[in-house]
């Protein structure tokens, strides 16, 4: 295991501060200059940032799609977000993305909420794409970072704010820098938890002084989620209202149990999980992701490993063969 991952992972069990918070429900009403909105949707617990699959002729395969989501729904998953960067989002065709975020909100049908990924470099292609997911049914929008043009913490909270007055949805910020090179600091994560219109903030970066920045900044309207399999312990252990997931994809009973563990407060059953859970988490740091998950996903027998260009599908070799030996028995074993 990385030596990062095993300080974040020993801080969470054995020294990261306390203060468990009840379940989060976002319930406000905001004027997203479309005239007033209430929105209410709970976001907590274990979220899962879900694949979306491909046929062997690389087109979108919604039967297979519909295994994952009924995967996730069985599996106990709280909240499920299409089409983000695990989803291949910017992989996706302007008809894909709407047929694949129609397609789980219908399959869904408002038993956990559906966040659509809706993420542009510009702001006003974000509000284009925000108000087309809410058009389609989403329950809220998760809004990453503007990636490659690097703003300024500036041009972030003008952004941000646009987004939230100009739509009437739900609005998660996402920070995820390694993606992104735009690293969105607490300070204007806290100019910003006020906005009407943003409901939480999903933060990637899991160093132990971020999350508790980051927990500090978290109220009654306004959710941290852990962007980060390998810290969200720690992050829940310090407040954190959940985890938007990868490694959920592939067990999302066991995700559900160490969320339900570490929200809770209970370091001896969140250490076991974390253990259980540790070795899947290394295997998959062998290609960038969605690459891992995907072929763990094949090897449940629940979709193709297909990838889309410039991505490239995991090859046979150990880092597969790894990943086999330490997912079939997790994925088979009964979680609690």
């Amino acid at each position: 295991m990385p030596e990062v991952r095993r300080r974040a992972l020993a801080i969470a069990l054995i020294a990261a501060p306390l203060a468990v918070l009840a379940t989060p429900r976002v319930r406000l009403p905001y004027d997203a200059g479309l005239g007033t909105v209430e929105a209410d949707v709970e976001l907590a617990g274990s979220l899962c940032a879900i694949a979306t699959p491909f046929d062997p002729d690389g087109a979108l395969d919604l039967a297979a799609f519909a295994r994952l989501l009924d995967h996730q729904l069985d599996g106990g998953t709280q909240g499920l977000v299409v089409a983000g960067s695990t989803g291949e989002a910017h992989m996706l065709d302007e008809r894909e993305y709407e047929r694949l975020l129609a397609f789980a909100v219908e399959r869904v049908a408002g038993r956990v909420p559906v966040v659509a990924g809706t993420g542009e470099a510009a702001t006003s292609k974000t509000v284009a794409l925000t108000r087309h997911a809410k058009a389609l049914g989403a329950d809220a929008a998760l809004v990453v970072s503007p990636f490659y043009v690097r703003p300024t913490q500036d041009g972030l909270r003008r952004h941000f704010g646009e987004v939230a007055a100009r739509c009437d949805i739900p609005i998660v910020m996402y920070n995820v820098p390694t993606r992104t090179a735009c690293d969105m600091q607490p300070e204007t994560v806290a100019d910003l938890r006020d906005t009407a219109g943003i409901v939480a903030i999903k933060e990637a970066v899991g160093t132990p002084e971020r999350i508790r920045a980051i927990a500090q900044l978290q109220r009654p309207g306004f959710v941290y989620l852990s962007g980060d399999d390998g810290s969200a312990a720690e992050a829940m252990l310090a407040g954190a209202g959940g985890v938007v997931s990868v490694v959920n994809n592939l067990v999302p009973k066991w995700f559900r149990a160490l969320c339900d563990a570490a929200r809770s407060g209970d370091r001896t059953a969140t250490r076991s999980h974390v253990a259980r859970i540790a070795p899947l988490l290394d295997a998959m740091d062998c290609a960038p992701n969605p690459i891992p998950v995907k072929a763990g996903l094949a090897e449940l027998g629940l979709c193709e490993a297909l990838v889309r260009l410039p991505l490239v599908t995991l090859a046979a070799g150990p880092a597969r063969d790894r990943l086999r030996e330490v997912l079939l028995p997790l994925a088979g074993a009964v979680a609690p």
